[in-house]
């Protein structure tokens, strides 16, 4: 993955010039303190750089043009620690391309009541310069994300914290370069979509490559880099007696290993971040790319199955989000259910393709038939999933618009052993109960096909789609179908009469 410490917010105060030197050197030297505390600050996985403070038109549409066209700023926290007349904003704002925090704090946490006077509330005017500043944004129709507090306070630092991670994965859809090996899955209808209105809408392309492409590349593998493979496959998972040096199928695992190396060169050599492919279309293919997926996602690449492109592009951008957190993301699939009326559960999985970031044991390396393809058997890993809190996010292509769906459920390890499921799998109770939450998902048009996350958190998903510009959905500890339901044709209406 990406190294987020190359990447930056950049802090920017806003005052004016009718406070005199003396005032606007006490802005600059309050700004610069919680612009170092936010970049020193753990917490926080990007650089946080001081911009000096703006007090005129012309310098906040150049700091927010210079913003717009520095590749590793990715994203802009205002503040307004004076009053700042906001109609100095109109021609910054208008030009600015990056995501937008809006962060209402002040300098000091407490009133000083036995000092206080006149030069310390011109100095600290924040409680309505902000206003001043939310009224603007609020009249330009920008989509930003607002956090309140002072600015040492932890669950401040947290919320800022959630809104860099999206900025983060918002960033890396810019210019990203997703493959699709082969076609969509015959007539499939919620993996495909309208992928120049994803361009425009979310700055990444979408293209198709033809598996003979792709074949030319796994064949000019060479049988030393294949041994090295097979032999880190031996060090990092359990492998199967069968398929070792040795094994009846030890074979299948150097054709898998093959693949892998193949389609590692490709998405290299086309600098993409992410990729679908589908059973229907394997033509030169020995066998249906099961670890091979597996170990690509697990290094940071976005998957689809059955050329679900719009969900191998959420993958990645999730996956870019978590960067450093504890816990994994996955391509994932809500695969059968169990309807015990004491403790429902959904079981989800794929056929092969499931990232080993979320195991919480040591997969291993196994053979099975397939049922499906008419290819060799494939080689994949097999796993548990880690129990705890976690989501499932879908994006669906609604006709006039793109819906971000998100759903919190909870992981549990499984209540039985699952010795012929050969497949990686995870359990989860889906919220705010099984009835309600896929009623509900089903009802916003989710997918089958998710990002699961273990590690991210509602708000990582909305502060995402309000950066995209994307209508969001959460389903959670707190929905009911009714509410859903009326949420769904008032955001109709909104979307279909919206200037």
């Amino acid at each position: 993955m990406e190294d987020l410490k190359k990447l930056e917010v950049w802090f920017v105060t806003g005052s004016q010039h009718l406070y005199g030197e003396e005032t606007l050197k006490q802005v600059a030297d309050h700004s610069t303190q919680i612009a170092r505390s936010l970049d020193k600050d753990p917490l926080i996985p990007v650089r946080v750089v001081f911009k000096p403070v703006v007090k005129s038109p012309e310098e906040i549409y150049q700091v927010c043009q210079e913003a717009n066209t520095t590749p590793t700023c990715i994203g802009i926290v205002a503040w307004m620690h004076t009053f700042s007349p906001a109609k100095m904003w109109i021609g910054g704002l208008k030009v600015l391309q990056k995501p937008l925090l809006h962060l209402h704090t002040q300098f000091n946490r407490d009133i000083p009541w036995s000092s206080i006077d006149m030069d310390f509330m011109n100095l600290n005017q924040s409680a309505h310069g902000d206003r001043e500043f939310g009224f603007m944004v609020s009249r330009m129709r920008m989509n930003r994300k607002v956090v309140v507090g002072h600015w040492q306070e932890p669950t401040v630092v947290k919320s800022v914290e959630v809104w860099i991670r999206a900025a983060a994965g918002w960033n890396d859809w810019q210019n990203a370069r997703f493959c699709r090996f082969g076609d969509n899955m015959r007539q499939v209808a919620v993996t495909d979509g309208d992928k120049v209105e994803a361009e425009l809408k979310f700055g990444y392309s979408v293209n198709g490559y033809g598996i003979g492409d792709l074949v030319e590349r796994i064949n000019a593998v060479s049988d030393s880099a294949i041994a090295q493979t097979v032999a880190e496959y031996e060090e990092i998972y359990t492998v199967q007696a069968a398929l070792r040096k040795g094994g009846d199928r030890h074979n299948a695992l150097r054709d898998a290993a093959r693949q892998e190396i193949g389609m590692r060169t490709f998405l290299k050599e086309g600098g993409f971040k992410g990729f679908t492919d589908t059973f229907e279309d394997l033509h030169g293919m020995v066998q249906l790319p099961g670890i091979a997926s597996q170990r690509l996602m697990a290094e940071g690449y976005g998957f689809g199955g059955e050329g679900d492109w719009k969900t191998s592009a959420l993958v990645r951008a999730m996956k870019v989000m978590a960067t450093g957190l504890k816990g994994g993301n996955s391509f994932m699939e809500d695969y059968t259910y169990h309807f015990d009326p004491n403790n429902q559960l959904v079981l989800g999985s794929h056929m092969l393709e499931i990232c080993p970031s979320i195991a919480n044991d040591k997969p291993t390396v196994e053979i099975h038939p397939l049922g499906i393809g008419g290819k060799a058997d494939p080689v994949r890993l097999v796993f548990n999933a880690g129990s705890g809190p976690a989501l499932n996010a879908s994006i669906v292509d609604m006709g006039n618009r793109f819906r971000l769906i998100v759903n919190e459920v909870v992981a549990v390890d499984p209540i039985q052993s699952l010795p012929k499921l050969p497949v990686a799998r995870v359990l989860w109770k889906p919220y705010p109960d099984m009835k309600t939450g896929c009623a509900a998902w089903i009802l916003a048009g989710g997918a089958h096909h998710t990002g699961y996350s273990q590690n991210l958190t509602p708000e990582h998903m909305e502060d995402f789609a309000e950066m995209a510009g994307v209508e969001y959905l959460l389903i959670g500890k707190n929905s009911n179908l009714y509410d859903l339901k009326n949420q769904l044709r008032w955001n109709d209406l909104y979307y279909r009469h919206s200037i």
